[in-house]
C-alpha cells in the first residue's frame, strides 16, 4: 500500500475542490498523455531537495527511503510529480515533501484526502 502526493507549479488553488480539478487536469495533461514530457526546472529542483533527504529507491540499499517508485524522476512530466511514498513512512515523508514544496512555491496536493497541504 502507498500513500500519494502530487506537486505541481502554479497557482495554490482557493481550495481543496478546485484543487482537485486542477490535479486531475494536470494528470490528463501530463501523467496519463502517452507524450510524456521531460520534468519542468522547479520540478526536477523539488525532486532533488526530497532526495537530499532519502535516497532514490533505486539507492536505497538500507530499506530507509519512502519512495516506492524509483527514480523518482520518473514521476514527474512537466511542470508536475505524482509520487507515491511507502505507507510505513507516509506521515514523516508527506510532511518533509510538503515542507519542501511550499518553500519553493510549489503545490502540494495529498492525492487520499483530496486536500491542499499543508
Amino acid at each position: 500500500m502507498s500513500y500519494d502526493l502530487a506537486v505541481w507549479e502554479g497557482e495554490r488553488p482557493a481550495d481543496d475542490e478546485t484543487a482537485g480539478r486542477v490535479f486531475h487536469d494536470l494528470c490528463a495533461r501530463y501523467i496519463d498523455s502517452d507524450m510524456k514530457e521531460p520534468p519542468s526546472e522547479h520540478i526536477a529542483a523539488y525532486v532533488a531537495a526530497l532526495l537530499e533527504r532519502w535516497c532514490d529507491l533505486t539507492e536505497d540499499e538500507e530499506d530507509t527511503s519512502p519512495w516506492s517508485t524509483g527514480p523518482l524522476i520518473g514521476e514527474a512530466s512537466g511542470p508536475l510529480i505524482y509520487f507515491p511514498l511507502r505507507w510505513s513512512m507516509a506521515e514523516e515523508a508527506s510532511a518533509y515533501a510538503a515542507a519542501v514544496s511550499e518553500s519553493m512555491g510549489l503545490v502540494c496536493f495529498d492525492v487520499q484526502q483530496n486536500q491542499l497541504r499543508p
